[in-house]
């Protein structure tokens, strides 16, 4: 949620940033009126609390003198009636101010390249070269269903479209890219390894900022106010939701294995075959709290420590900083990485690595105390996939299989696989 002094005091200029967002500028339009509308029914609050405190006055010295105080009493109730009819007008325009902040995305960062889509992020570098081949590579769903350890028709049997079912060594390929990820960021990169609920509350994903905006995308519990998990994003950035941490706490560094649930809604046609686009997968996530000075610095971080699980598994990958058009709802700045997959010809993403400065702590209320004793302040809050499992699975399939319809593990997934080298149709 973006502060409204920094609303008040550059409205033109984050007016600007936001139409490039896709916000109507009519919302922002909105937020002034409604902003000034609630300071000027502040001012009207306290003028008329100051004139009933002194009728209150009033009554006590008529009453000392023996005087008839009954005007006096009458306006008093008149006057806490009126106070009483603006508190109720206050809490309304207080209600529809917070119905527009919700709505209205992060402040891009000046670096941020300006543009409606995907068309205009910016290639950083690409790392790694696609091997040479002396076939044509096949899709991954056709590979994995050759080689027995994908099966996407009984996947449909057992709960419907954008679902699959891992079998035998597709099962434990996925398994071992989880825990060799886990170990890296947990044991290498300093990240405290979290098992948190799979199921996630409405302040949960307020915070996150997948509600209100993306409620559609979400499974709710029925008749509950319950979600599926979308990310554990969602429960790692809320694990100190309301709180006060000590500057010397910071930074913060979590990261956890779950299964994700989304929607897709808006997707239908896309990716429709395959492991790209599912209803249910496997990610490992990284999130930092940390000091605003050095969020920028973290994001480099959390982008790097993506990167190395892509060169530790020798996968060719490109990083790019995304447009204003294409950048998620909460972030100020974004990295994608994106993996090349051989049977599609291009690079899909398989990381997406955001500073959300405190955009989220601010919705959440989640602070620090400075060391030198001064006033509270919000963190900043980052997050990034290190990585998805289930691309990650397809880049392996794609990029590693043989012209034999074979695999080749990755030489580090070896030891989490029992020494398998290569999967093999049976």
């Amino acid at each position: 949620m973006l502060s409204r002094q920094l609303l008040r005091e550059r409205f033109e200029e984050v007016s600007e940033l936001l139409t490039l967002r896709g916000t109507e500028p009519g919302m922002l339009d909105e937020w002034r009126r409604l902003d000034r509308d609630r300071r000027a029914t502040l001012v009207e609050v306290e003028n008329l609390k100051n004139q009933r405190n002194e009728a209150s006055k009033a009554i006590g010295k008529i009453k000392q003198g023996g005087g008839d105080a009954a005007e006096e009493i009458a306006q008093v109730a008149s006057l806490k009636g009126e106070v009483e009819a603006l508190q109720n007008r206050l809490a309304a325009v207080d209600g529809e101010l917070r119905h527009v902040e919700l709505r209205l995305p992060n402040v891009p960062d000046s670096s941020v390249p300006h543009g409606a889509d995907e068309g205009a992020n910016r290639v950083e570098r690409v790392v790694g070269t696609p091997a040479a081949r002396d076939f044509e590579p096949k899709p991954h769903w056709e590979v994995g269903t050759d080689l027995g350890i994908l099966d996407f028709e009984r996947a449909a049997k057992l709960a419907g479209a954008r679902f699959a079912v891992y079998r035998g060594a597709g099962a434990q390929l996925e398994r071992a890219l989880i825990s060799f990820m886990l170990r890296l960021h947990s044991q290498e990169h300093g990240y405290e390894e979290i098992i948190p609920p799979y199921i996630v509350n409405e302040d949960s994903l307020l915070m996150t900022t997948q509600l209100p905006k993306f409620e559609e995308d979400l499974f709710k519990l029925e008749g509950t106010s319950y979600y599926l998990s979308p990310t554990s994003e969602v429960q790692l950035a809320n694990l100190h939701r309301g709180e006060v941490l000590e500057e010397a706490e910071l930074p913060l560094r979590y990261t956890a294995f779950t299964p994700c649930f989304r929607a897709e809604a808006g997707s239908y046609g896309r990716d429709v075959r395959g492991l790209i686009r599912l209803h249910q997968f496997h990610k490992v996530e990284l999130v930092q709290l940390t000091h605003p000075d050095r969020s920028e610095e973290a994001l480099e971080e959390i982008a790097a420590q993506a990167e190395k699980v892509l060169q530790l598994l020798e996968l060719p990958y490109r990083v790019l900083t995304l447009s204003t058009g294409d950048m998620g709802f909460g972030s100020a700045r974004t990295y994608d990485l994106e993996v090349w997959l051989p049977a599609q010809g291009e690079y899909r993403e398989i990381s997406s690595c955001s500073n959300c400065r405190d955009f989220q702590a601010r919705r959440g209320d989640i602070r620090f105390r400075p060391s030198d004793g001064g006033r509270t302040r919000l963190v900043h809050t980052l997050n990034g996939s290190a990585l998805a499992a289930g691309r990650t699975t397809v880049a392996i399939l794609e990029n590693y299989q043989q012209a034999d319809g074979s695999v080749v593990v990755p030489e580090v997934l070896r030891p989490w696989m029992g020494g398998v080298e290569k999967i093999e149709k049976k």
